[in-house]
């Protein structure tokens, strides 16, 4: 506890560094638990336990560092290493078809740019989401709990309820690239393009327009471009686990659970605060979609 106290928190190289090993100690301690549970658990069921325990450990951390946002990454990253250890597991990965390259390739790119995206944002262990600041100043008691379950828990099981479909493509062998395949290539990259267009306007916008309501680009025609191209992504990887079989269409909980997190708590939570944030966004409100881009009402 003295190290940490001592930690130079405004540091982005320290910050990082304690990041990077955060991360690299939670995938050994899953690495190292799930070869001890090979022989005796479904490889979900493994992949659920150490994305699980994983989480605990970075939980463990954040609380130490009182900064939730080392957890944030993780949305990003866990997804890379399932489906990893999914083709490892089936013996794929030393044999790969041009299928599971051409998920692993959008999987690992999605996750990456992603990340990247967080890291440029993030100042250090001294800077934490507004969101986690405010529940730690309203619930300072049960902050702990909510920060368990709600912020880094239930994440992590969505996140993973959305990697099911990854499973699939890991497990067959067949090289067959079908329509089904190429639905889901065509919405992932849709996906992607969304949140990579929608976030780099956001940033250019906030440099040069400081204090002013983001009404431009992709954010003219959807309020929440980069959430819809979120939402997407997964959905079209559920594509790809129906065409490998019909029989996986209950994967579909994984997108759902996402769409509703975004729908019932992220964009509420955030419309919420650019109400507080920006007058005018009322009217912003009005004429411009939730989600679905659209051509922009009139006034």
């Amino acid at each position: 506890m003295i190290l940490v106290s001592n930690l130079k928190k405004d540091n982005r190289f320290v910050s990082f560094t304690v990041c990077f090993f955060a991360y690299i100690i939670a995938l050994g301690i899953a690495i190292g638990v799930g070869y001890g549970l090979r022989n005796y658990l479904h490889p979900i069921l493994i992949a659920f336990i150490i994305d699980i325990i994983a989480t605990l450990f970075i939980f463990f951390l954040s609380s130490i560092f009182k900064n939730t946002s080392l957890y944030d990454p993780y949305w990003s990253v866990a997804p890379i290493p399932i489906f990893i250890y999914w083709l490892i597991f089936s013996g794929a990965f030393s044999n790969l078809t041009t299928r599971q390259i051409i998920v692993l390739a959008i999987v690992a790119f999605w996750g990456i740019r992603l990340t990247l995206n967080w890291i440029r944002g993030w100042q250090g262990l001294n800077h934490e989401d507004w969101r986690y600041t405010k529940f730690r100043t309203e619930k300072p008691k049960i902050f702990w709990f909510i920060n368990l379950t709600g912020l880094q828990l239930m994440p992590t099981i969505i996140v993973f309820l959305g990697c099911l479909s990854l499973f699939p493509v890991a497990a067959s062998t067949d090289p067959t690239i079908g329509v089904l395949d190429i639905i889901g290539i065509i919405i992932t990259v849709i996906g992607i393009l969304m949140e990579t267009i929608s976030d780099e306007q956001l940033k250019k916008f906030k440099k040069t327009k400081k204090g002013e309501l983001m009404t431009k680009g992709l954010w003219k025609i959807s309020r929440h471009p980069n959430y819809f191209g979120q939402i997407i992504f997964w959905w079209g990887l559920y594509f790809f686990a129906l065409s490998i079989n019909g029989e996986y269409w209950w994967m579909i909980v994984g997108p759902i659970v996402m769409t509703i997190l975004f729908i019932v708590i992220s964009i509420p939570m955030m419309e919420k605060r650019l109400v507080e944030k920006y007058p005018q966004f009322l009217e912003y409100k009005k004429r411009v979609s939730m989600l679905i881009p659209w051509i922009q009402k009139k006034k």
